[in-house]
């Protein structure tokens, strides 16, 4: 897959929400961006603990200014619109941030489905429903072969 094929099918409509049990995912933002900043940066040791973030790539451990997190944010907005890739903030039942979900193709291996995601520490007892109710939306909703899809072992 190249940097400019879509990561879906044209025809297919990338859903907007999913409402869970104590959440609710929406396409991240530059909106999200405040409370974005507070979630993350808030549990960086529970994030980096998480599985799919252990390699140390992200969350930095030094944090980074809110301009940095706008620029990152931004980046996973434009390529959600150019179906390259999927990132959506995870809602409490408002909307104050308490997590994410990354939907990319594989970096080794662009036809796998790679998906992570991470609650704020606070919200550690969360991360098994989202991983189940992600893990059934994207066999339920999502165009993608079961097999082709790795989420990030729980």
């Amino acid at each position: 897959m190249s940097d400019h094929d879509s990561f879906v099918p044209d025809g297919f409509e990338v859903p907007v929400e999913l409402v869970g049990d104590g959440f609710r995912l929406e396409p991240l933002g530059e909106q999200h961006n405040e409370r974005d900043l507070a979630a993350w940066s808030g549990s960086i040791g529970h994030v980096r603990a998480t599985p799919g973030f252990g390699d140390g790539a992200w969350p930095p451990p030094e944090g980074m200014s809110a301009e940095r997190d706008l620029a990152d944010l931004a980046r996973h907005a434009r390529d959600f619109a150019a179906r390259t890739g999927f990132t959506y903030s995870v809602l409490d039942g408002g909307d104050d941030v308490i997590g994410c979900v990354y939907i990319y193709p594989g970096r080794e291996d662009p036809d796998r489905v790679h998906v992570s995601s991470w609650v704020r520490a606070d919200r550690a007892a969360l991360d098994r429903t989202l991983y189940e109710a992600v893990s059934r939306w994207l066999a339920e909703v999502w165009p993608f072969q079961p097999e082709r899809i790795v989420y990030a072992a729980r």
